[in-house]
């Protein structure tokens, strides 16, 4: 279908229209010297765009690193149409508590066959190692997220070699299936330079009534600070904290099988 050409005043709706679309479906959040070298725009043009778009909420620009990713109008509104929207809600005391005894950036996210994305996020209390995570969608054998979805068979398991963004990714599929099926066994899973280098984090799977995996809660930060806690220990709180909100999504299974051994016990028992 042949692509109408844009009248001279829509012109510049058009462009910035192009330069957010570059934002969102771009998994690495670019600056705006990157943004006019795609878009073929002039540099200057590019800045003025992308400067009305801050303005609007549209997107957001890292303070440190001037890369730009979708702003706080597309994270709130990610927030209520993803299928974890409500979630969100009622995830916030979990983030807030995880944050509180952690010290670091949390967050929960979602995962489909294509991405993880996270939907919220407390951010770290330390400078160094602070990110905004929200809306930025990241392969899911990188990310902890993501692996949480994979491990539990919510999404699939891709077949063909894995793309190396970090230092450690594990880019052979029958590596990355014992991986998860450690992650599966403890109940957590975990990236060490994965995803990028100098970057850790642990991830646990919150679940519906029924028992699927609906999200996953986070804890991320840099692996200069990780001597001070290990992942098994973070692990178990993310975990904890998960099965936590779990429950208060309305799964009861762990409840249901505690019934279940106790009516076992008292059936074997000798009368």
């Amino acid at each position: 279908m042949a692509t109408a050409t844009p009248t001279p005043g829509t012109q510049s709706i058009d462009r910035a229209a192009q330069l957010l679309v570059h934002v969102v479906e771009t998994a690495e959040p670019p600056t705006v010297g990157e943004l006019s070298e795609r878009s073929g725009l002039p540099k200057s043009t590019t800045s003025r765009l992308v400067a009305a778009l801050e303005r609007q909420g549209l997107v957001q620009r890292d303070a440190v690193r001037g890369v730009l990713t979708p702003g706080p109008v597309l994270s709130a509104y990610a927030r209520r149409a993803a299928p974890g929207g409500d979630l969100v809600a009622l995830a916030a005391a979990s983030l807030d508590r995880l944050a509180r005894r952690s010290g670091e950036t949390v967050n929960v996210g979602v995962a489909t066959e294509s991405a993880a994305v996270m939907l919220d996020q407390r951010d770290s209390r330390h400078i160094l190692g602070s990110t905004n995570w929200v809306g930025r969608p990241l392969p899911n054998h990188v990310s902890v997220v993501g692996k949480v979805f994979l491990a539990e068979g919510a999404v699939p398991v891709p077949d063909g070699p894995l793309e190396r963004l970090g230092p450690h990714t594990i880019t052979d599929p029958a590596a990355l299936r014992r991986d998860l099926e450690l992650s599966r066994s403890r109940g957590f899973a975990t990236a060490v330079e994965e995803l990028e280098p100098g970057l850790w984090a642990v991830a646990a799977p919150v679940r519906d009534a029924s028992g699927a995996v609906v999200a996953a809660l986070s804890i991320s930060g840099p692996t200069a600070r990780l001597h001070d806690r290990s992942l098994d220990e973070l692990g178990a709180l993310v975990r904890d904290e998960a099965s936590t909100l779990s429950v208060r999504n309305g799964y009861d299974r762990p409840t249901t099988r505690r019934n279940e051994v106790l009516h076992e016990r008292r059936r074997d028992r000798p009368e």
